[in-house]
């Protein structure tokens, strides 16, 4: 069981890692966590992954908004409305956490290009886009941020050591792999 840990541990590692080098950010000091009042200080896996969740979700919000002016299917202008509303829940009880750990809510990974990680560049780029150019590049961004912060929080949920992360990772495991389901109708319909 012990190995187990370790090694969902490492790969959640592993994959935060491989996609959080950037040539040009410096390494950032993050000094260690202050204990929380209403909760115990967080595990490094916890850590990692409720810091990870917490500006993937809000770079995600941020280009489901464009959906409601850019986009040219009233299919995916729904889907993206519902979408957001649940990436906004999502961070609903993500910064919650953050505080019960004694984190910052301050985007360590600013900068960082990381899979699944919806850019400022992504951003710019799907305010130039409009009607199918954007429904497609919109559904191709959004299920990177799906799968990968899926991939994410299952490995939270294996060797996160916090209940209170752990349920929240498996919830968002849930509502990823229904949110993967509807995408092959998107792709179709923004054709």
């Amino acid at each position: 069981m012990k190995a187990a840990r370790s090694a969902a541990t490492l790969t959640l590692l592993l994959l935060l890692l491989a996609g959080c080098g950037s040539p040009a950010a410096e390494p950032e000091s993050t000094p260690p966590p202050a204990p929380a009042a209403t909760g115990a200080p967080a595990d490094p896996t916890d850590a990692a992954w409720v810091q990870l969740m917490t500006p993937m979700n809000e770079s995600a919000a941020a280009l489901l908004s464009l959906a409601a002016d850019r986009s040219g299917d009233t299919g995916v202008r729904r889907w993206a409305a519902d979408l957001r509303s649940s990436q906004n829940g999502e961070l609903a009880r993500l910064r919650p956490l953050l505080a019960r750990m004694g984190l910052p809510d301050t985007n360590v990974h600013e900068g960082h290009h990381m899979p699944g990680m919806v850019t400022k560049d992504d951003l710019e780029r799907a305010r130039t886009l409009k009607g199918a150019a954007f429904d497609r590049f919109l559904v191709e961004r959004i299920e990177g941020h799906l799968r990968q912060t899926a991939q994410v929080s299952r490995s939270e949920t294996g060797a996160g050591t916090r209940q209170d992360a752990k349920r929240l990772a498996a919830s968002l495991v849930s509502a990823r792999t229904s949110e993967i389901a509807r995408l092959p109708a998107l792709s179709e319909g923004s054709d």
